[in-house]
Parts: structure tokens; sequence; C-alpha cells
């Protein structure tokens, strides 16, 4: 047996690797935020709630806040021991 194994070359770092998971979850989020709205009645057109604030600012800037994360998680350099 070998006292000296090698441990495996990860590509990032824990932190890097938590802070792409909260990136992708916020993404999720802003994307369960588009969905819904549908209304009961085929025949009626509801404006009001697929144009809400919701839909049309809330969710769009919280998937370019994940995405934002996400990227920030790439390129996080790893600190040196």
């Amino acid at each position: 047996m070998k006292n000296n194994e090698q441990k495996p070359d990860f590509l990032f770092d824990k932190v890097n690797y938590k802070f792409l998971l909260i990136g992708i979850g916020v993404i999720a989020l802003g994307f369960l935020l588009m969905c819904g709205g549908g209304s009961d009645n085929v025949k009626v057109f509801n404006e009001a709630e697929l144009f809400s604030f919701r839909r049309i600012r809330l969710a769009p800037t919280v998937v370019l806040i994940g995405f934002g994360i996400t990227i920030y998680s790439i390129f996080k350099k790893a600190k040196k021991e």
C-alpha cells in the first residue's frame, strides 16, 4: 500500500461548486417565476396576468443574476495553500 497516494485534481474548489449550484438554483427560480398565469377559460385573454411585473421585470432579472453568479463561480480563483 502506498503512503503518498495523490488526491484527484479537480478543476474547481469546493467553494466554486457551491457558487455554481447556487447560480443554477437562482436561474431555475427565475424560470419558475416566468411560468404560470394560465386562464381557466381558454377563450379569455388575461393581459394583466401575462404582462405582470413578475414576468416582465423580476424573472428576467433573477435569471441574469443567476448567470452572473454562475460566471463568477467559474472565474473565481482558488486560494493558495
